[in-house]
């Protein structure tokens, strides 16, 4: 493959906590890693979200402070550009607004990391487009409902449209799809930035990192309500620490104290999220230091059998850290053995729990394995290029 010049774009910088963070540096170091001259530019209309305020305004002094910062650690300094397009003089920070129009351009691709930077007359100048949908479910249903919804015409522009959900024109994913040409894909992930060099400590436990109640995604379909929040489905297994005979640790925003309370009791143990997503490399020190994952999946994941599969557990596994998580399909393309497990029912959870404990070792490695194979990130953003005729 010749040297390329590519433009990853999403939505790092307006909202740069450590899930986010991880998402987009992968797609631009396995790019790099290619060969390629990779830029990254935001360029939106959107405010950014302030994390230790925990609201999005108008202040764009965060995002101008931390870019830098990302550019310089991960080999992408002068590369970078984010322009507060909400504003009336659009001001820049990183590359002006003259070079950021010229790089869309001249650049032989834009990758829309979750389809997040939304589409306007500058980014249209370049002619080759990549959508990739990290929440598969939602634009399909959309599109079903009504064939002339604004995302089916916002996709049409887009020379290549991928999806998280990689049953999504298969028999197994009910949704039809009036003939966008969805194509699978999943996080890509740079496994040794991941990789251990130990065990995790003897009194290390499972544990996830979790939103626990967002609003605004649920998707009414058929009649049917399919649901966007993880909290309904963590409650649905909340007694999975007292059949498994272990505890489960949530970094999670639950605010509720009787909520709080009666997990407690039933074996989880709550911690908070702030620490670990204003610092991304806490965030890996955090994910490393467990004993490997316990997790659900979003109610539309699960019930429109999407075959989706979590960036965040993808970088568990290349810890070499074992994951317990809910069954979306995913099985069908790789997991289900040893190193990642899937469930339906809380015994299904405790058989997993107990195979983990009975040869930890064997499992760390196989976690390690299924990244390799599955997502290290040079092999993901390849078959993207290739398959977008980049």
């Amino acid at each position: 493959m010749s040297r390329k010049r590519i433009i990853v774009t999403g939505y790092m910088a307006r909202c740069p906590i450590a899930g986010v963070i991880w998402q987009h540096i992968h797609y631009i170091v396995g790019l790099q890693r290619l060969g390629h001259e990779v830029f990254y530019i935001e360029d939106s209309t959107a405010h950014p979200y302030h994390p230790l305020q925990y609201d999005y305004i108008p202040d764009w002094s965060y995002t101008a402070a931390i870019m830098p910062k990302l550019a310089r650690q991960f080999g992408f300094d002068g590369r970078w550009g984010y322009r507060a397009r909400y504003l009336d003089d659009r001001p820049t920070a990183g590359l002006s607004g003259a070079r950021i129009d010229e790089l869309y351009r001249e650049a032989d691709a834009v990758i829309n990391v979750c389809g997040e930077q939304e589409l306007h007359e500058d980014l249209l100048q370049n002619r080759c487009l990549i959508y990739i949908e990290s929440d598969p479910g939602k634009e399909q249903c959309l599109i079903d409902t009504d064939p002339a919804a604004p995302i089916r015409q916002t996709l049409a522009q887009y020379q290549a449209v991928f999806t998280f959900g990689e049953h999504i024109g298969t028999p197994r994913f009910p949704v039809p799809l009036h003939g966008v040409p969805w194509q699978p894909t999943r996080q890509p992930i740079v496994t040794d930035f991941w990789k251990a060099d130990a065990p995790p400590p003897a009194d290390a436990v499972f544990t996830s990192v979790a939103n626990w109640n967002t609003k605004g995604k649920d998707i009414e379909w058929r009649g049917d309500k399919y649901l966007w929040s993880k909290a309904l489905e963590f409650l649905r297994f909340k007694e999975a620490p007292q059949r498994a005979g272990e505890t489960f640790e949530l970094a999670t925003n639950l605010r509720d104290e009787a909520t709080r309370a009666n997990l407690r009791a039933l074996g989880w143990r709550l911690t908070s999220p702030q620490e670990i997503s204003i610092d991304h490399d806490l965030y890996v020190q955090y994910l490393r230091g467990s004993k490997g994952e316990f997790t659900v999946a979003k109610d539309q994941y699960v019930r429109l059998s999407t075959g989706w599969f979590s960036d965040r557990t993808a970088c568990y596994l290349a810890a070499g850290r074992p994951v317990i998580t809910q069954e979306t399909g995913f099985t069908d393309l790789y997991g289900g053995e040893r190193g990642l497990l899937a469930f339906r029912t809380l015994d299904e959870i405790a058989e997993a729990v107990r195979a983990v404990n009975a040869d930890y070792a064997s499992h760390s490695r196989a976690a390690f394995d299924v990244a390799t194979e599955h997502f290290e990130a040079t092999k993901v953003v390849a078959s993207i290029l290739d398959r977008a005729g980049v």
